[in-house]
């Protein structure tokens, strides 16, 4: 098979512009096809698409899905994107660039019911499907397309037309021989995407690109890069791999590796975290902030290094908060950058906490969701005070390691005599 038509699903329908069998424009050509196992799927503007299909009257309206003017975007549909909102941008600033938009409070139950509709049937396929967050996952294929009726390209294509008919969501996927080239794939043409990038090309593919889109480089790194003279990934491919080494460490040697389109991660349903938290109840109802935060902190601390421990950082921070009725009050906010530091996790969670004071409560929690591995987290935090934060706490765990838990009190843990 080297031709797929995305509309009928004919196969080898010719290498023109449009399907010998149905006329339509949409067809798939490539050499290795019908050889590629390893997807990366990603739902296309996933929360305010949500919103959109559940009302239909928002259709043509830029949408936002986030907290209030002091929150932050969670997500924005491709409209608002055009005024140059984005995730994680204060709402404040997204207002400002589009004054007209919708502003809907994120629904997490109906997100999360309408995420398992499409992964319910992501699984029919194969067992063999590591989710990131709500709305994308790593599938492998490999060894499927007999008992599936066709090979991975096919069941993929079909794939993507079930879920737009029965779920009403639309999603992007990118078909390669490795989880990082399928990432980029999927983003390559969205929305309602479907990209392929072959073993042969690959490595000619990614040179002209900037150093921006690999995992792991964000702005700031992505400038240190480029004063380096490393701008495009075709730069850093023609590096001496000992050299980046000397000069980035570890990190060098992955964009080395990325650079020449190798990645020998291998799609681990075993490593799908839902999320982790911590939460403790008090002897006595309080209601001090600062009574508070000297609870909250060592609750940072323990998120933090479990975090650490298992080789995670969290995008999405909640906190939990029981009265003393027993109603159980949860706020989360997307971060900028994805953290596994008592230092951030504390700070956000300091400002959630602040806008609740006034009841008394009983009980406090925080978590972190949206998990994803060290690797794919900008650069960025590894020059920064959040490296810093991070070098440090790294060195607190081990003598912890060493020596016991209580080795080690942080500065916000100490309590005068």
């Amino acid at each position: 098979m080297k031709s797929l038509c995305r509309d009928c699903l004919g196969t080898d329908v010719g290498d023109a512009r449009r399907c010998a069998a149905c006329g339509s424009p949409r067809v798939v050509v490539h050499g290795e096809l019908d050889t590629l196992n390893i997807a990366h799927l990603d739902c296309d503007a996933f929360y305010a698409s949500v919103e959109k299909r559940d009302r239909p009257e928002l259709r043509d309206l830029p949408v936002i899905v986030g907290g209030g003017k002091r929150g932050v975007v969670s997500t924005c549909c491709y409209i608002a994107r055009q005024y140059g909102v984005r995730s994680a941008m204060p709402m404040f600033k997204a207002l400002k660039a589009c004054p007209e938009a919708v502003v809907i409070k994120p629904d997490f139950a109906k997100y999360k019911a309408a995420s398992r509709a499409i992964f319910d049937k992501v699984r029919d396929l194969t067992p063999l499907v590591q989710t990131l967050s709500l709305d994308e996952a790593w599938i492998d294929l490999a060894g499927t397309a007999r008992l599936n009726g066709g090979p991975p390209a096919f069941q993929l294509i079909r794939l993507q037309q079930q879920i737009e008919r029965d779920v009403g969501l639309t999603v992007s996927i990118g078909l390669a021989a490795n989880r990082f080239l399928a990432k980029i794939a999927s983003d390559i043409d969205k929305p309602r995407g479907f990209t392929i990038i072959g073993r042969t090309e690959a490595v000619a593919f990614l040179a002209p690109r900037p150093v921006s889109i690999l995992p792991g480089v964000g702005p700031v790194f992505a400038k240190t890069l480029a004063s380096d003279g490393y701008r495009t990934i075709g730069d850093l491919a023609a590096a001496d791999q000992k050299a980046l080494a000397a000069r980035y460490g570890e990190h060098g040697l992955r964009l080395h590796a990325l650079a020449h389109a190798r990645d020998s991660r291998r799609v681990d349903p075993e490593s799908e975290r839902k999320g982790m938290s911590c939460e403790t109840t008090f002897n006595d109802d309080l209601t001090d902030l600062a009574d508070l935060e000297d609870v909250l902190w060592p609750l940072c601390d323990r998120l933090a290094a479990q975090a650490r421990r298992e080789g995670v950082a969290g995008r999405v921070l909640t906190l939990k908060l029981r009265k003393a009725d027993f109603k159980i009050l949860t706020r989360r906010r997307t971060l900028v950058e994805p953290t596994q530091t008592a230092r951030a996790v504390f700070a956000q969670a300091r400002e959630m906490l602040a806008k609740e004071i006034g009841p008394p409560y009983r009980l406090i929690g925080v978590g972190l969701s949206d998990l994803i591995e060290p690797a794919d987290v900008a650069a960025d935090l590894f020059g920064s005070t959040e490296a810093r934060a991070l070098k440090a706490e790294q060195a607190i765990d081990a003598l912890r390691d060493k020596f016991g838990k209580a080795a080690v009190t942080t500065g916000r843990g100490l309590k005068p005599a």
